[in-house]
Order: C-alpha cells, then structure tokens, then sequence
C-alpha cells in the first residue's frame, strides 16, 4: 500500500524510469544509475535489506526511504500496524538516507498528520503521499540530514498469520477493534459465528443504548458491532446478509 500511493506521486510529478520490484531488479538499479548519475533513488517498501554496494552508487544524499513513523520510533516491519495496536490517533511519516542498519539513517523531512479517519488504508495512503510529495518538491535542494537519537529507538516485529485469530474474551472493545483496523490486508482478523470463520472487513464499537445485528462481546462489557465480514471462501457481505444466509 506504502509504494502504490507513493508511486502514484513520484510517477505523476517526475519522471520514473525504472521500479524495482525484486531482489533481482537491484542489478538494474546498479547499471541505470551508473549510465546516469544523476538520477535519485527512493524507495518506500521493499522487503530486503539494500545491499551495500548498491547504497554507495547514490552518495552522497543517499537513496531517500520513506518510513510510515517519527523515527526513531517504530523502526521495523510493521510501523503503521504497532502505533494503531498502541492507540495512536495521530501518525507520522519520516524521510531519511537509507543506511545499511535498519530504519536507522539520518533524517531529511518529519511531519506528524492528525485527524486521520481510524482506516488502515486511509492511513497508508496519506502518510505515503505526504512523503512523496517533500521528495518531488525538494530533490533538487535537499538540506542536510540529522542524524536519528538512537537511545530512543523503538522496534517493531513483522506481523504473523497467528495474530489474526481475535480475542475478545481477553481484550477490551478498543483494543479489538484496534486490531480489527490493524490486520486488514494481512493477517486478516478473524472471528467465528455460528461455526464458520469470517474474516471482519469493518466494524465498530457499540455506544450507550446501540443495538447491532451481529456484535462481539469483549472483555469490558462494551461489544464490538460487526458491520462487513467475509466468511472463509465466500465473498465479502455486511452483516445483515450474513445473518439472513447463516444464523440458522
């Protein structure tokens, strides 16, 4: 989600001439920019660490990364994802020099966003796109980088399929939904009624005297309204045709 928004950007306000998608495509990274040195680099989601040879090939500004925190906070796999499981309401991007260390190099550009809907989506796609567009506007007069405070580093892990299962006998309506909001895309959050496992799509949390077709008690008495779920290897439905099709 992270490089399609801000792929969309950089494609729409400069000129991109190579996406690299793989391990692989580094090869080409290395030849295209040695045929045209001027050319930057930026990258936004990958999945593997950039070899160092490649890192050298852009000094002395660097390969620009686009990371979804305030670094040094949540460096890692799962930024986004950790700062909305830790009740985040507002989210930041940063972009920094890549460096071999993960997460870890200097800084060019922060900026925290509020008031952003409680969508995992809806927050990928600004905090990409507000990246995008410092770089497009300030490629050609980068200030210098600051270097991060690495005593306040925190980490983030790499989401599992295990997490999708939730729990609403231990957690709170919040944090379910949280969770809910979190593993959208992957690992799905998961929840069984009447026998059949569905993946939850949307839902919210149940308030004063609201009543709900299809709710999910939690471990604080409130409960969780579920307003789109798909059931295991059926289409996605909201709530009202799940129960007409399956509460039997």
């Amino acid at each position: 989600m992270l490089a399609d928004a801000a792929l969309e950007v950089l494609s729409h306000k400069c000129e991109v001439i190579f996406h690299a998608r793989t391990k692989e495509d580094l090869e080409e990274v290395k030849r295209l920019k040695r045929e045209n040195p001027e050319v930057h680099g930026v990258l936004a989601s990958f999945g593997v660490m950039i070899r160092e040879d490649v890192l050298e090939l852009f000094e002395p500004e660097g390969i620009l990364n686009i990371h979804p925190s305030l670094l040094p906070l949540y460096r890692g796999a799962s930024p986004i994802e950790s700062a909305i499981l830790s009740g985040d309401s507002d989210f930041s991007v940063s972009v920094m020099k890549l460096v071999k260390a993960m997460d870890a190099g200097p800084i060019y550009y922060q900026t925290t966003l509020s008031g952003l809907s409680l969508d995992k989506a809806v927050i990928y796609k600004a905090l990409a796109t507000t990246g995008a567009e410092w770089i497009t506007e300030n490629l050609s007069k980068l200030p210098t980088p600051v270097a991060q405070d690495d005593s306040k580093a925190t980490f983030t892990a790499k989401l599992t399929k295990e997490m999708g299962t939730l729990t609403p006998e231990t957690d709170s309506a919040n944090v379910l939904l949280r969770k809910i909001v979190a593993f959208q895309g992957f690992p799905k959050p998961k929840y069984t009624f009447f026998g059949h496992s569905c993946i939850i799509l949307e839902a919210h949390i149940l308030e004063g005297g609201d009543t709900a077709g299809l709710t999910i008690p939690c471990a604080d008495g409130r409960a969780i309204a579920v307003d789109r779920l798909q059931p295991e290897g059926r289409k996605p439905m909201d709530a009202k045709s799940f129960l007409n099709g399956y509460a039997k």
